[in-house]
């Protein structure tokens, strides 16, 4: 018998921007928020509701509801993948024009990780989450992997034409949480659909995964010791895995663990961290003033 919906998880999921644009034929000139089918499907496959959390602010905002109030009403968030994050975000000017990403969506992501966080509600990143979340608490990123990285076998993550269908290894590291819900899975195959990673990993977090040959992080969870929520995030999509296939790692032991930390979260709410561990209280503030100087 379905399970009523009083009793399903509600998921948050980030909204990706199509900025305000005079040019575009279909709501010209009108910021556009939206996600992407897959992992609304991901996410429902296993019974949870999914909640895109828009932005608050713009300049049609009205109302007083905050990202905060999500984060008290739903049961956990995910971040979504999409544009490349700001360098500035992390301390750096653009290399290239064509790597300066999206600075209003990571203001709101971050203020989206920093209310969920400090909720004690948990979170997962996918792609360009995962990024973000290593920037929000004190990480950097490489701006461009093949430009940056300087390994003699850098893989080509991100392949413009075969998108989805672009395969490398990983190499799971033992010991850790993934290694648990894999185990006897040394090493596996994953998509590959970006071009920027983790450079220098955040303060109080772990890398679970490395793609192979090159050592990319791709997979990374704050150590329990860091914070009581559960924040966790995959450098590949797990929601383009096809269901059944063995051609790449099975995405349902990440999504169970997931949203068991999120039923978790909601039977023992953890208690609000104002004074949360990491910068990104500062970070947000900090940027958010940058971005409010240059309007």
């Amino acid at each position: 018998m379905p399970l009523p919906a009083a009793a399903r998880l509600k998921i948050g999921l980030s909204a990706c921007f199509s900025h305000a644009d005079p040019d575009r034929s279909l709501f010209t000139n009108k910021t556009l928020q939206y996600v992407e089918q897959s992992i609304c499907h991901w996410l429902m496959s296993a019974g949870a509701m999914v909640v895109m959390v828009p932005c608050p602010t713009g300049d049609t905002a009205r109302g007083d509801t905050t990202l905060a109030h999500y984060a008290e009403w739903l049961d956990g968030v995910v971040m979504h993948g999409g544009a490349d994050v700001w360098p500035g975000s992390y301390g750096e000017e653009p290399l290239k024009d064509a790597w300066i990403g999206d600075r209003i969506r990571d203001l709101y992501d971050l203020a989206l990780v920093e209310a969920f966080a400090q909720a004690g509600k948990p979170v997962f990143g996918v792609c360009r989450g995962l990024q973000l979340i290593n920037v929000a608490f004190g990480g950097t990123l490489y701006q461009d992997i093949e430009a940056q990285h300087g390994h003699p076998e850098t893989l080509r993550h991100r392949d413009p034409v075969a998108y989805d269908q672009n395969f490398h290894a990983i190499e799971i590291v033992p010991g850790t949480r993934l290694a648990k819900l894999y185990p006897e899975v040394g090493s596996a195959r994953v998509n590959s659909i970006h071009h920027q990673g983790i450079k220098d990993l955040a303060p109080g977090f772990e890398v679970e995964a490395w793609s192979m040959p090159d050592r990319i992080p791709e997979a990374i969870r704050r150590r329990p010791d860091q914070g009581a929520s559960y924040i966790a995030a995959t450098q590949w999509h797990p929601e383009f895995h096809k269901y059944g296939s063995t051609d790449t790692i099975n995405d349902t032991p990440i999504l169970h663990d997931f949203l068991w930390a999120c039923a978790t979260a909601r039977v023992q709410p953890q208690r609000p961290h104002r004074g949360m561990p990491g910068r990104i209280r500062d970070r947000a503030s900090r940027l958010l003033r940058q971005a409010l100087l240059r309007r």
